[in-house]
């Protein structure tokens, strides 16, 4: 009824304590190391998002996710997201089918326009047609994904005649989500795609992302598709321990030296003590506590929402690596069992 899983951006920030930071080649490992754990506790995906600074090391996601593809038997790899806009959308195919080779069939990718831009003027893409380049990127994106061999033209790619896109992927055809941040506009397209959709729900109350999901549904069943076959995940920031407590004084620092580097870059107001504790409340977006706690928001997000798979992004700044696997070990051992008992109680009554 849902599927559970890990986001994370391979993020190398400096300790907000004694300004240390994990290496990339570190935090690279690390990653490998926290898939395979995830797949051992019977979580169902983990998703690496494309960053392109010196604070994250995950330029290159297909490329981690490769290297646990055989190290792992079930868990689901997945981009999250791939910056569509300032990639080549044959080369993004071509990585991901490999992927979805080596791990017989568990490859996906989310494909969104970033809410971090440094990829633009690195590969060359100009601002400007920020929009216009993720519609026809993704419109050539999904043609290589349905047909071996591809006649395509555009504006800002050249052309491509009958040429095939090689190695095609084990599934038919290989799964491709839309990631948003929350607009009317990538909401609509991905219904009428009949794509399924992420949302990222950094801040707020998630249970405000309802019309978004109406929005989604409504252009689905508007252009033929069944709005109860399509697939509805989410993305929050959370952390997890043995008591609630311990998860929030734990997890504080690093929330707040990565909410506030990146709120001075963007003019959020200080993101204080008080700001957190709201945050994860029940009805907030940070996913902060023991196992029941956490487990109870989740399901309180279905209940809202309707997701069919839930995004926990764990890893913030240069947290002990330790305490990211312990927060994943409990995702998978005590959150799920819980969230999915609940959802089955709750079928049962429908």
């Amino acid at each position: 009824m849902i599927e559970l899983g890990i986001s994370t951006f391979l993020e190398t920030t400096s300790h907000p304590k004694t300004g240390a930071a994990v290496s990339h080649a570190e935090r690279l490992r690390n990653a490998v190391e926290e898939i395979v754990l995830a797949d051992q506790v019977g979580l169902d995906v983990y998703g690496i998002g494309e960053h392109h600074r010196a604070d994250y090391a995950a330029s290159a996601p297909a490329v981690v996710l490769a290297a646990a593809a055989s190290r792992t038997s079930r868990i689901r790899l997945s981009s999250a997201v791939t910056v569509l806009s300032s990639d080549d959308p044959v080369r993004v195919y071509q990585a991901f089918s490999t992927v979805d080779a080596l791990s017989n069939g568990r490859a996906e990718i989310m494909a969104g326009r970033g809410s971090f831009i440094e990829s633009f003027p690195l590969f060359g893409q100009s601002l400007d047609d920020y929009e216009e380049l993720f519609e026809e990127k993704l419109e050539l994106l999904l043609a290589i994904r349905e047909s071996e061999k591809v006649t395509w033209r555009g504006g800002h790619r050249p052309a491509i005649d009958n040429r095939g896109v090689y190695p095609r992927s084990v599934q038919e055809p290989l799964p491709v989500w839309i990631a948003s941040g929350g607009s009317p506009e990538s909401a609509v397209r991905a219904g009428t795609l009949g794509l399924p959709i992420v949302f990222a729900i950094i801040g707020g109350m998630p249970e405000r992302f309802a019309p978004l999901v109406n929005l989604y549904k409504q252009a689905a069943a508007k252009a033929g598709h069944d709005p109860s076959k399509l697939q509805i995940a989410t993305h929050s920031h959370g952390f997890i321990a043995d008591t609630t407590e311990a998860a929030a004084d734990l997890f504080f620092p690093y929330n707040q030296a990565q909410m506030n580097t990146i709120g001075r870059e963007r003019r959020w107001p200080h993101y204080d003590r008080d700001a957190f504790d709201s945050a994860r409340s029940l009805r907030g977006a940070l996913y902060v506590g023991d196992p029941e706690y956490v487990a109870e928001k989740i399901v309180l997000l279905y209940k809202n929402l309707g997701i069919t798979r839930f995004f926990h992004h764990v890893d913030i700044g240069s947290m002990p690596h330790r305490d990211v696997l312990r927060s994943i070990e409990l995702l998978g051992t005590k959150v799920a069992p819980i969230v999915r008992k609940e959802l089955e109680k709750m079928e049962g009554k429908a």
